[in-house]
């Protein structure tokens, strides 16, 4: 049995402590092991002034992260305050540098960077100052080595804290990547479900009007005309298939993944929808070119489902009556109209057909549906679009204009 590696890291503040210990006791021992240098005071002198300075340039560690900037000043005057009064030179600056590096790395940048150039400055002008008479000229050198090594850990400081805001910019451009994707899956989801609804829509709502029409004409013929009752029920039978065959067609997207295995119905099925509305007592008029333009897929399955949709409107909410489906084949655009006379009265009626069903509604009679506002997306996620409403001589009509580019497409 494996057992995952379970690490150790203490809190910040104790770290702290344990290195402001560790600075404190290491610049305490090292100055007393290296030779006292000639003419420097003791560490003992001013009453323990040097343990004091020294010991304190440690332990204000401690608050290094919490005050990164009240501890680089506290060291400064320390080490200014150390060489000034002349006590040997040693390993005192380990504090002053560590300082230094928590100012940068823990600071804004720009100011920070500004204030530890303007530290580093103070301080090589006290160093120089009271190194002056240093003897010998040589140990002028451990000068030299303050300052470039003020430099280098204010420089290494800045180098840790541009590396972790670049790497806190990636991890927030990966979660923002990451939300868009989810976003953009959430929306390609809604899409794919407005566009299955909508194709369940228009293929229901069709067979359910005729269906309803046919029900209706069979229960009005079947004691009078068996031989027109049996007429209807074929009918019914034909449409339920049909739209059977279509759902499945459109639910399957859901549980294959090879979308598209079987053809979305189009403006080459018009004659068959056709059909079925004379069927269900419609009087259709077709005005189609004989040999139409070739058109993409995309606009050929939104023309038939507005033909399909307009024409069981009509069905629907008027009853028998004339209607005309006009094609206009252009360059660049395809139009379509779908235009219904209205209700027919009693008097206008053919006495030798079957009359209407008793659920023959007319239009005003019904709160509206969802039917032309999904025509509507049709055309809008096509670029088209599509205007409906009553004609001033009666009657309704539907009128789409549908481009054959993307939109945006420059023709030449």
């Amino acid at each position: 049995m494996k057992r995952r590696a379970v690490s150790f890291r203490l809190p910040a503040l104790a770290q702290d402590v344990l290195l402001g210990l560790l600075v404190a006791a290491t610049q305490v021992q090292g100055t007393l092991t290296k030779p006292a240098d000639i003419g420097s005071r003791p560490l003992t002198d001013f009453g323990y002034l040097g343990y004091l300075l020294l010991s304190a340039s440690g332990l204000v560690l401690i608050v290094r992260r919490r005050w990164p900037v009240p501890v680089f000043i506290a060291t400064t005057l320390i080490s200014l305050t150390y060489y000034t009064v002349g006590f040997s030179d040693g390993p005192g600056w380990i504090g002053l540098f560590v300082a230094l590096y928590t100012l940068t790395a823990y600071g804004d940048g720009r100011r920070s960077l500004a204030m530890a150039g303007v530290g580093i400055a103070v301080l090589a002008t006290g160093w120089l100052i009271a190194a002056a008479d240093i003897q010998p000229r040589a140990a002028i050198g451990w000068v030299f080595f303050r300052i470039a090594a003020s430099i280098m850990a204010a420089a290494l400081g800045e180098s840790v804290r541009s590396r972790h805001v670049i790497t806190a910019e990636a991890l927030e451009r990966a979660r923002q990547a990451e939300r868009t994707r989810e976003e953009e899956a959430r929306s390609r989801v809604d899409a794919e479900r407005l566009r299955i609804a909508r194709e369940v829509h228009d293929t229901v709502a069709h067979a359910i009007a005729i269906i309803n029409v046919q029900a209706g004409v069979t229960a009005y013929l079947l004691g009078k005309r068996p031989e027109r009752a049996r007429e209807a029920l074929l009918t019914i039978e034909k449409t339920s298939a049909q739209a059977l065959h279509e759902m499945r067609a459109v639910l399957g997207v859901l549980r294959d993944s090879e979308n598209g295995r079987v053809p979305h119905p189009g403006l080459g099925q018009i004659n068959e929808l056709a059909a079925v509305a004379r069927e269900a007592g419609l009087d259709i008029k077709l005005e189609v070119p004989s040999s139409p333009a070739p058109m993409p897929s995309a606009v050929d399955h939104t023309a038939y489902r507005i033909l399909q949709e307009s024409i069981t409107n009509v069905i629907r909410h008027v009853g028998p009556t004339r209607v005309t489906v006009a094609l206009d084949y252009r360059t660049d655009v395809l139009e379509l109209r779908v235009t219904d006379e209205g209700g027919r009265d009693a008097s206008g009626a053919d006495d030798g057909g079957p009359q209407p069903p008793a659920g023959t509604v007319h239009r005003g009679s019904v709160e509206p549906g969802r039917g032309i506002v999904g025509m509507r997306e049709r055309c809008g996620l096509l670029g088209g679009e599509l205007t409906a409403g009553p004609r001033p001589c009666g009657g309704f009509e539907v009128k789409a204009r549908l481009p054959l580019a993307p939109a945006g497409t420059v023709h030449m």
